[in-house]
C-alpha cells in the first residue's frame, strides 16, 4: 500500500458513521450485512448509508456482493491487512522482524 492509498483509507474512517459501519462489518465477519441491516443497526437513513458505503468501497476497506435485488457488504480483510501492515512496516526502529508477532496477528484469511 502506498501513502496515498493509506490516506484515502484514513480519510474514509475519519467520519463517525463510516467508522461505525466498518467496525460493524468487522464484527459481522463472513456473514456480512446488507445496507438495510447496517442502516437499521446504526439508525442511519438509506441514502446516507449508500454514500458512506461508497466511500468505504472506494477506500478498499469494504467489498460487496449482489444477492438478487440486495447488496451484501463485508469488511475487506485484505485491504484492512494492507493498511495495518503499512502502519507497522517501519516499526521497531526499522527492524520490522521485531514486530513479526504483531504483523502475524493481523494476517486474516478472508472468507469468500
Amino acid at each position: 500500500m502506498d501513502i496515498n492509498a493509506a490516506l484515502g483509507a484514513f480519510a474514509a474512517l475519519s467520519q463517525k458513521t463510516r467508522l461505525e459501519v466498518f467496525r460493524l462489518l468487522i464484527k459481522s465477519g463472513a456473514n456480512g450485512m446488507t445496507a438495510g441491516e447496517i442502516g437499521e443497526d446504526l439508525g442511519v437513513k438509506q441514502n446516507t448509508m449508500s454514500a458512506n458505503l461508497s466511500v468505504l468501497l472506494q477506500a478498499g476497506l469494504v467489498r460487496n456482493t449482489r444477492e438478487g435485488r440486495t447488496i451484501r457488504y463485508y469488511a475487506d480483510l485484505s485491504g484492512t491487512q494492507e493498511l495495518l501492515t503499512f502502519l507497522v512496516a517501519d516499526c521497531c526502529g526499522g527492524h520490522p522482524e521485531l514486530c513479526a508477532q504483531v504483523i502475524d496477528g493481523i494476517a486474516c484469511v478472508e472468507a469468500q
